[in-house]
């Protein structure tokens, strides 16, 4: 296939969208994975949180520490 001068400015500006749009869609999936790790983060401290609280009750983080 012949390019014309003029094709390959065009040529060239759809490269530059498609370069565009794949960065576009890179950082969308960049933001969802530190969005997705930031809430499993919360989520599993909250499960923590829950478990300490839960032992707290039952005596048995104070029995583990009297044991020591």
């Amino acid at each position: 296939m012949v390019f014309v001068p003029e094709d390959k400015s065009g040529s060239e500006q759809e490269e530059a969208k498609l370069q565009n749009a794949s960065k576009q869609i890179v950082h969308a999936a960049i933001q969802q994975a530190v969005q997705q790790l930031s809430q499993d983060s919360q989520q599993k401290e909250r499960g923590t949180n829950r478990s300490v609280s839960l032992q707290l009750e039952r005596g048995q983080l104070t029995k583990k520490h009297e044991k020591k």
